[in-house]
């Protein structure tokens, strides 16, 4: 799955950026330190259990909600994926190609 650390600080800065808050912000809300924050967005630190208490709260999460990451596949790894279901399912391989016709 890759680096824990590297998975949740992308996690971390993502639900950081969709609430449209600067690293300064965040730190300000959960009452850490600014280059704290930056540690842990970059996977350089881990956040002790204390920490990701007050990271959830200030991003109004739920502790779990840190750790889903299972989105973060490469590409080819998604595609793969995705052809594996469709050949098993002939259902599921006519909705995706509806919702594709509906996107593209």
């Amino acid at each position: 799955m890759g680096n824990i650390k590297n998975l949740l600080g992308k996690r971390i800065k993502e639900i950081r950026k969709k609430r449209n808050l600067t690293q300064e912000k965040l730190a300000e809300l959960a009452g850490i330190e600014t280059p704290s924050l930056s540690n842990i967005e970059n996977g350089k630190n881990y956040p002790n259990n204390e920490t990701l208490e007050k990271l959830s709260e200030a991003l109004q999460v739920r502790p779990y909600e840190l750790y889903m990451f299972d989105y973060y596949l490469p590409p080819q790894k998604l595609i793969e994926e995705m052809l594996n279901c469709m050949q098993k399912d002939e259902n599921l391989t006519q909705k995706m190609y509806q919702y594709f016709i509906c996107i593209k």
